[in-house]
């Protein structure tokens, strides 16, 4: 997984969409609020690792996890820990830079974070785990997309992009367009479109995050069922 957009929306306020691409074998859950620890989460939860790859949590942030950091890797058999549990830890943290820093990600798999964090101002925030280092990086509130290393070549990246951009241009962005963008986006390359079908992996779910004002919206739609869920914390 999976390809993931942000657009920033004002000073405080965001939109942030991702698709999921999985195997049509691995379910998930579909979005609830759940109680860890202090804090109140809304996510869907993988059946497997009981982890996730989107969430909002009170401790105000969204996190949403890309397979992979910036470059291809060999992946071992197995690793200590799931990256959607790094999730669930990330979204539960008080004092998330602090938890990041100190954070043990040894024998995990390499990953990308897109955070946006309102505790003091909003921010927004990259983190890539690359298997072997840490990389944080602060971002200008800009719309971007991201697409996951493990599926996705840097042509094919590099292409993805340039769609975005070129939607940018011609549309006004709000959630409906971006949700448009997500089911459209070139869809005459089903095997790298933003939905994505090759058979073993493929695009299995939109999920939608809207922070406006104090509240965050979550809008989780099936494209197996086409059931829409919108849950908001």
């Amino acid at each position: 997984m999976c390809t993931v957009t942000l657009f920033p929306v004002n000073a405080t306020d965001f939109i942030l969409t991702s698709n999921r691409d999985e195997s049509p074998n691995r379910l998930a859950l579909a979005p609830r609020i759940y109680t860890m620890g202090s804090a109140e989460v809304l996510l869907p939860k993988d059946e497997i690792s009981g982890g996730s790859w989107i969430g909002a949590s009170s401790k105000k942030r969204v996190l949403c996890l890309l397979n992979g950091g910036s470059i291809p890797y060999i992946r071992k058999a197995s690793y200590r820990k799931s990256r959607g549990e790094v999730v669930r830890d990330f979204l539960t943290a008080d004092m998330l830079l602090e938890t990041i820093e100190a954070y043990n990600l040894s024998d995990i798999e390499p990953f990308t974070l897109v955070i946006s964090d309102w505790n003091t101002r909003l921010n927004y925030y990259e983190f890539i785990w690359d298997g072997l280092a840490k990389q944080l990086t602060l971002l200008p509130p800009e719309p971007r997309i991201w697409s996951s290393t493990t599926l996705y070549t840097q042509q094919q990246k590099d292409l993805r992009k340039d769609w975005f951009e070129t939607f940018k241009s011609n549309n006004v962005l709000n959630a409906q367009s971006l949700l448009k963008f997500h089911h459209t986006a070139g869809n005459e390359h089903p095997d790298f479109g933003v939905i994505m079908d090759r058979g073993f992996v493929k695009t299995t779910s939109i999920t939608q995050v809207i922070k406006n004002k104090n509240k965050i919206a979550m809008r989780f739609e099936s494209l197996d069922s086409g059931e829409v869920i919108e849950k908001e914390l």
